[in-house]
């Protein structure tokens, strides 16, 4: 075959991996990218259901205990903190909103969303030992660190937000804080936490989804 022949079919050949390796690359990026809006809806219902599935009202402001806080911590520590904002956030709004206290929804969205978002930045970023390694000692720290700063945001924002912004007082948002959201807490780490540390060790790459990859062509 003369070299002129020759030269059309290289170009060719070489044109289609050019395209194939384009191909490669963007289902590299769509791959990852739809496993976290699935997992993002996965949590937000999970949050949902959490939030409704028991409720015990508090009279003096309205507000309700329940376990909403074991999907945010769990969401938070095992995906990160922008999974935990979303699952936080946008899972207790709409369950605020579909239990009949939409006037709590704004609110609600705030306190749980920067609690599972403050709560993932340390897990995953500020002390990555929690969720990543490391010793039992650090990973126990860690994970305490992560778990007490985004219980102090959940009860800051719930407790400025009724005393101050809603109207109802110190004392009415205090009681609150005392008797359902500090209860709330404590059981969301509780079982959060162990729940998070099973599912780690029965299917260790579920860490890995959430995380920033950087791609590179082979």
């Amino acid at each position: 075959m003369s070299s002129k022949r020759i030269q059309p079919v290289a170009a060719l050949v070489a044109e289609i991996e050019r395209i194939r390796h384009q191909i490669a690359e963007c289902s590299k990026r769509i791959q990852p990218a739809s496993a976290l809006v699935a997992v993002a809806a996965v949590m937000i219902g999970v949050t949902i259901l959490f939030t409704l599935v028991v409720r015990v009202p508090f009279a003096p402001t309205g507000g309700y205990f329940n376990f909403s806080d074991v999907a945010v911590y769990f969401a938070a520590f095992a995906f990160g903190p922008w999974m935990g904002l979303v699952a936080g956030g946008v899972g207790t709004a709409l369950a605020d909103i579909i239990g009949g206290y939409l006037q709590f929804a704004p609110l609600t969205f705030l306190a749980h969303g920067l609690e599972g978002l403050v709560t993932g930045y340390v897990g995953h970023k500020l002390l990555p030992e929690a969720t990543r390694g490391g010793s039992p000692l650090r990973r126990i720290l860690g994970i305490t660190i992560g778990w007490a700063l985004g219980a102090i945001v959940m009860l800051s924002f719930y407790f400025v937000g009724e005393a101050f912004i809603y109207g109802m007082g110190v004392i009415a948002a205090g009681g609150e804080a005392l008797s359902i959201n500090i209860p709330q807490v404590i059981v969301g780490g509780l079982v959060g936490i162990p729940l998070v540390l099973a599912v780690r060790r029965a299917y260790p790459p579920i860490m890995q989804i959430g995380q920033r990859r950087e791609w590179r062509e082979e």
